[in-house]
């Protein structure tokens, strides 16, 4: 085992939400399968966890960007609040 057991595995931070997502899943087979060697399934566990951290941090992101569309009082749309500006 190397000191840095992430030192060789890609960088997650360059992935899609859907790219990570696809390979999150993958791990996750992979993993309940149950055919992996202890050693590269904590390195893929370990891939797991920076591809499910990277996936909270994009949804967040798009949350904090989702706005509200208020309507009129005909429903016609008159701007927009925040998702959680009630």
């Amino acid at each position: 085992m190397t000191s840095t057991p992430n030192a060789a595995a890609p960088d997650v931070s360059g992935l899609s939400f859907e790219a990570a997502v696809d390979e999150l899943e993958k791990i996750v087979a992979r993993l309940e399968r149950g055919d992996v060697a202890l050693d590269q399934s904590i390195e893929i566990y370990e891939r797991g966890e920076a591809l499910k951290k990277h996936c909270e941090t994009l949804l967040n992101a798009a949350e904090n960007r989702i706005e509200k569309i208020r309507l009129d009082r005909a429903g016609k749309p008159a701007g927009v609040e925040p998702l959680d500006g009630e």
